[in-house]
């Protein structure tokens, strides 16, 4: 049986005070939850302050980010083996943001999970289609580029997670229902399973993302391929992410 798995991706908000505040309640909050693991991502300035409210918690962390180079002239970015220098654990890989306003690509995506992988970081790949692509009944033709071409050459799926996240989710307040994110998510195991086989396909953890509250990840995450979240907003207050928590770790 899978784990589950809910990560809180923090984007671009919040101080190193607020950020250690919100690791240190969700440390607090969420003692006792098993059967599988939490992850904040907060903003690379926090990092290091963040990992050491987490330091020997149940609670793990990921970068937002991590470029496909180990060091250079490459202003402004990060390499894997600065983010696991920092704490990290995991790292969350071609989000829809970035793909958007920094124009990352399926081949980027790619290049960064390759020198992820090797660096001991583990990759929570995103994909998802837009509101027109799901309109023009693409969805499945995108998604299954996002994957193919993302996860090209990548061997072993074993530290690999792939989170869905519709674009026309995400911080819109509108979400998928259980029964389309579900449909998105077989998708995505059927095409895990036809390149890497059943047995490795099945193992792999599968996110939800898109407006995720405490009101919706009951019915998402009763969905048999729905493993797990990454959260947004919600993640943000300590209230609402430690609910998610509970309910999925049945608490």
């Amino acid at each position: 049986m899978r784990r589950w798995m809910l990560a809180g991706n923090w984007k671009m908000h919040l101080t190193i005070r607020e950020s250690t505040a919100l690791a240190r309640a969700v440390v607090e909050g969420t003692q006792g939850a098993s059967g599988g693991d939490v992850i904040v991502a907060p903003v690379f300035t926090a990092l290091a302050s963040v990992a050491g409210v987490l330091k020997g918690s149940h609670v793990a962390m990921a970068g937002q980010n991590v470029f496909y180079e180990e060091k250079g002239a490459y202003t402004g970015e990060v390499a894997p083996a600065m983010l696991r220098d920092a704490g990290c654990v995991y790292a969350i890989i071609g989000h829809s943001e970035r793909r958007k306003y920094f124009h990352e690509t399926d081949g980027t995506v790619n290049a960064r999970i390759k020198k992820a992988l090797p660096a001991g970081l583990k990759p929570i790949v995103c994909v998802g289609e837009t509101e027109e692509e799901r309109e023009k009944g693409v969805t499945e033709f995108v998604i299954g580029q996002q994957v193919k071409v993302g996860l090209y050459g990548i061997e072993s799926l074993e530290h690999v997670t792939v989170a869905y996240e519709p674009v026309w989710a995400i911080g819109t307040g509108k979400n998928a229902t259980p029964a389309q994110a579900q449909a998105v998510h077989v998708f995505i195991r059927g095409l895990l399973t036809d390149a890497y086989g059943g047995t490795a396909a099945g193992s792999v953890r599968l996110l939800y993302g898109g407006s995720v509250t405490p009101d919706n990840i009951g019915q998402l995450i009763s969905m048999e391929d729905i493993d797990g979240a990454l959260v947004g907003g919600a993640s943000l207050k300590s209230e609402s992410f430690i609910s998610i928590i509970k309910t999925v770790s049945g608490r």
